[in-house]
């Protein structure tokens, strides 16, 4: 088994199948002579994986496992597997609830759980995309009218970037709260633009995206976000590997955002 790799042109024969084992996913990706068939599984989310393993073979996967199935788009047998931010906001719940003390900031550092998508050919076709764990779902809004459906992820919420576990199939994401109220703020929830972050993947192989700094100053439904242009210092030289799936307003900044705290 070998390290596998985000933006890498692997190639296979027909009938070879490059097998995959990332995260709580199994991936099994199949060249036939017309098509390609790409099938995946869970795996048990006790098991703390930490590398992304691949490998080729000549044997088929098992019968039994789900497939889909695409008409090859050109002669080529090229794969080529790139790393997505999800498609929803994502709110991030804190294991322990974070109190900022009132005119105080401090930057929390997010390891957001990735999608990947499968491209195929000389020419890079999309085929695919998949999230490399079962997102769970949320509602955030004030009534089940108003509002919007949103991913949930809990967090340790670190405040140490060196602390953050670096893996494969997670992005880092620093996210800065100044508190301008002059009380405290408890910080139990908080809704990630994840739709609107660019992934970027540094001399380490580690992946980061831009900042998110959220101001507020009255009260919590009047928060104001804003997507950082840049990359903070810690991230070192990075290289863009997909851009943002949405485009903010010029400036950065997030509409007056009434749901940044759930």
């Amino acid at each position: 088994m070998q390290d596998g790799q985000w933006g890498v042109h692997y190639a296979l024969e027909p009938g070879q199948t490059q097998y995959h084992e990332l995260c709580h996913t199994r991936v099994w990706a199949t060249l036939l002579e017309q098509e390609w068939q790409i099938r995946y599984q869970r795996m048990p989310e006790d098991d703390d994986q930490e590398r992304w393993l691949q490998r080729v073979t000549d044997t088929l996967p098992d019968a039994e496992l789900g497939v889909q199935r695409f008409v090859r788009p050109d002669d080529g047998c090229q794969l080529h597997y790139l790393p997505a931010m999800s498609s929803l906001a994502t709110v991030i719940r804190p294991y322990q609830p974070l109190t900022i003390p009132a005119a105080s900031e401090c930057t929390i550092y997010v390891g957001t759980l990735l999608w990947m998508r499968i491209q195929a050919g000389s020419k890079g076709t999309h085929l695919m995309e998949l999230p490399l764990a079962d997102p769970s779902l949320t509602w955030v809004g004030r009534t089940t009218m108003e509002g919007e459906l949103c991913y949930s992820a809990a967090t340790f919420a670190r405040l140490v970037l060196d602390a953050v576990p670096k893996r494969p199939w997670r992005a880092i994401t620093p996210v800065r709260i100044i508190n301008e109220r002059p009380e405290p703020l408890l910080l139990e929830r908080f809704n990630l633009p994840t739709p609107l972050l660019s992934l970027h993947r540094n001399e380490k192989g580690h992946l980061w995206t831009p900042g998110v700094t959220v101001i507020c100053e009255t009260d919590m439904n009047s928060a104001r976000l804003r997507v950082d242009h840049d990359l903070i210092a810690a991230a070192g030289r990075c290289e863009l590997v997909a851009p943002a799936r949405e485009q903010t307003a010029r400036g950065g900044l997030v509409r007056a955002y009434d749901r940044i705290f759930g």
